[in-house]
C-alpha cells in the first residue's frame, strides 16, 4: 500500500510524522511524504526545530488517486498552514470522496474542518479544536484514540504524542482492514 503523509514545508511535529511513518513501513507499505513546495520539510520538536525530510510528492492538484490511504501529522503550524492551500484540502477532501482511510493526529483534524468532512463524523483531538470539530459538524470526544467509520471513508483520530503507540497500531489495523 502506498501510504501519502501530507504536511506543510515547516511546523509538523517531528514524532508524529516519524512514529506513524515506522508503522507504516514495519507494516511492509510504502509511505509518500507529500508537500507544498519541493525540497525538505522542516519538522519540529513543539518550539525547537528538529530534523529535515525530503519531500517524494509535491502536491499540485492532486487527487488520493496515486494512493491507498491519509496519514496527517499534527504539529500547531502544520495543519494551520495545510488548511490555507487549496491544494491540500482539496487532496484531503479528495480520499473522503473516494472513500480511502485517513488518520489524524493532534491539531491536524484543522485540515478536516477546513475539507468540510466531519459532518456525522465522531473524532478526538488536541483538546484546543473541540469547538472547531464541532461547528464543522463532528462530535468531539476526549478518547486516546478514536475510528469513525461513519460515510464512506474510515478515519482514525487521536489526540497528542502521548497517544502516538496505540494511534499506530490502530492505524495500521484499520488501514489493512480496507485493504482487505
Amino acid at each position: 500500500m502506498r501510504i501519502a503523509f501530507l504536511t506543510a514545508p515547516e511546523g509538523v511535529e517531528e514524532v508524529e510524522l516519524t512514529a506513524p511513518w515506522k508503522a507504516v513501513e514495519a507494516a511492509g507499505w510504502n509511505p509518500q511524504l507529500v508537500s507544498t513546495e519541493p525540497g525538505r520539510v522542516q519538522a519540529f520538536n513543539h518550539l525547537d526545530r528538529a530534523g529535515t525530510y525530503p519531500v517524494d510528492h509535491l502536491l499540485a492538484g492532486d487527487t488520493s488517486d496515486a494512493f491507498d490511504a491519509l496519514v496527517l501529522p499534527g504539529g500547531v503550524a502544520n495543519p494551520d498552514a495545510l488548511r490555507t492551500n487549496e491544494r491540500a484540502v482539496g487532496f484531503v477532501r479528495s480520499f473522503f470522496e473516494a472513500g480511502k482511510p485517513v488518520a489524524a493526529i493532534c491539531h491536524a483534524p484543522w485540515i478536516l474542518v477546513e475539507a468540510d468532512v466531519l459532518r456525522g463524523r465522531t473524532l478526538t483531538s488536541w483538546p484546543s479544536l473541540a469547538t472547531d470539530i464541532r461547528n464543522a459538524g463532528g462530535t468531539w470526544v476526549d478518547e486516546e484514540v478514536h475510528v469513525c467509520r461513519a460515510a464512506s471513508a474510515t478515519l482514525v483520530t487521536s489526540r497528542k504524542p502521548d497517544d502516538l503507540n496505540v494511534f499506530c497500531a490502530t492505524l495500521v489495523k484499520e488501514f489493512d482492514l480496507v485493504r482487505g
